[in-house]
């Protein structure tokens, strides 16, 4: 299935019309869980996790067979600021290294049995640098929502997106300033390994980035005037998965930021998600606490990439795994006491 919408508005209104989790089957699966042979809550979150994934996915104690992987990738003109320890062209390096299976997130889908698809938007032809204007026009972020709404296979049963992007920590900073509020410097870290004077730079223009576009509408403008391709192809790909009524785990900082402009756009868009993980760049944490997600995994990871998501399919497959395939009390002539 493959939907067009040719303006932000049309988005939006999308977005106004999401299908929400089925109380009927989270009834059904809590009421299965606590006939499973375990004391009450003995599997802590995995439990939870179970039947969140049950009330989007419905079915008799669903299984996840088929996850699927989208690293979305994307040049940003604010690159040639020096935000970053890796010049632009990184960026297109990486996308062969994906295509030829030699990266992180190549190794853990393939372990965790889910598909990697990378979509690269546009890499010649980078966002304009936000601190002297909106990153893209309407039509180009509009293009970009609708490859990431396009990417998503209508047979996953499970969703992670990721990013690459040379300076897209920088941007992901700005969102979540703009979005959030506080100072360009809670927000902001060192991404790729700048040094403290690449630090204060990078600082410099997020405030000057966030200073021009503050307020200047909800967070898919946002999104716009401050984000990329990259990140508006993992937003695209997020809302088509929640009509599909496809779980998604998050990744990290950048995944995370882009997410926060649906939130900020549509009340509840982001229910059908789960955080994979936590890093350690500035302002994760921060970003999980306002979204009210608490990380599956805490690793240590910024990456990016979708590698700490991807992990965490993991996590949820054992969750559901458990759900479907242990015996009842009854099943098993065990007395529940």
């Amino acid at each position: 299935m493959t939907q067009d919408f040719a303006t932000l508005s049309d988005f939006r209104a999308i977005l106004a019309d999401l299908p929400e989790a089925d109380q009927d089957v989270l009834t059904q699966a809590a009421d299965h869980n606590m006939q499973l042979t375990k004391p009450p809550g003995a599997l802590g979150r995995l439990e939870d996790l179970a039947l969140w994934y049950r009330s989007w996915r419905g079915g008799e104690n669903a299984e996840i067979a088929s996850p699927q992987v989208i690293v979305f990738a994307g040049n940003h003109g604010v690159a040639a600021r020096g935000v970053s320890a890796f010049p632009a062209e990184v960026t297109e390096q990486m996308v062969l290294n994906f295509q030829h299976g030699g990266a992180a997130i190549n190794q853990i889908a393939r372990t965790t049995g889910a598909t990697l698809d990378v979509v690269a938007l546009d890499l010649d032809r980078p966002t304009e640098d936000f601190t002297k204007g909106p990153a893209m026009t309407e039509a180009e972020c509009v293009a970009a929502l609708l490859a990431g709404w396009n990417a998503v296979k209508s047979d996953t049963d499970l969703l992670v997106v990721g990013e690459m992007g040379i300076a897209n920590t920088t941007a992901a900073a700005a969102l979540s300033c703009a979005l959030l509020g506080g100072d360009a410097a809670d927000w902001t870290g060192r991404g790729t390994g700048v040094d403290d004077a690449g630090l204060s730079l990078k600082t410099k223009v997020v405030a000057e980035g966030v200073a021009l576009h503050m307020g200047q509408g909800d967070g898919i403008e946002t999104l716009r005037r401050l984000g990329g391709r990259e990140l508006a192809g993992m937003v695209g790909a997020i809302a088509r998965a929640r009509h599909l009524r496809i779980p998604v785990i998050l990744d990290g900082y950048i995944c995370t930021s882009a997410a926060l402009t649906l939130a900020h756009t549509q009340e509840g868009a982001l229910d059908h998600t789960v955080a994979g993980h936590l890093s350690p760049e500035g302002g994760h944490a921060r970003m999980l606490e306002a979204l009210g997600k608490e990380p599956l995994l805490q690793l240590g990871m910024r990456l990016g990439e979708a590698s700490g998501g991807a992990l965490a399919i993991a996590v949820l497959t054992g969750a559901m795994a458990c759900h479907a395939g242990m015996a009842t009390f009854a099943q098993a002539g065990v007395s529940d006491g």
